[in-house]
């Protein structure tokens, strides 16, 4: 393959670890960058891989209007504690969600918060 980009796709943190312990599996070891990132990972990541594959579904379960995915993935990411740390989080993107939205995505995101 000569580095052809396939496709994109929004990726939370816990979901960019996983692949990579696949990979370390596979290959036996990974690369200098891989390892670094792994690094990382380990030390920011707060939530399992599992627990942020069923937030993201959660999130999209929503239905939200203009929230998409790479949106959900970062609040998987950063799992705001408040409205303030939400729209924070959203602020990054050109998108505006209304308060009602907010709490709801906020009431899901408690559920896997410690």
């Amino acid at each position: 393959m000569s580095g052809e980009i396939l496709g994109e796709t929004a990726m939370t943190m816990a979901e960019v670890q996983e692949h990579l312990k696949l990979i370390k599996k596979r290959d036996g070891e990974l690369n200098f960058r891989a390892n670094k990132t792994e690094e990382n990972l380990n030390a920011i990541v707060e939530i399992k891989y599992i627990d942020a594959i069923k937030l993201k579904k959660e999130l999209t379960e929503l239905e939200i209007p203009r929230l998409k995915d790479v949106h959900m993935s970062k609040i998987v990411d950063i799992l705001p504690k408040t409205v303030d740390e939400l729209k924070m989080v959203l602020q990054g993107y050109t998108i505006t969600v209304n308060n009602d939205n907010l709490k709801k995505i906020l009431e899901v995101v408690q559920g896997y918060t410690a």
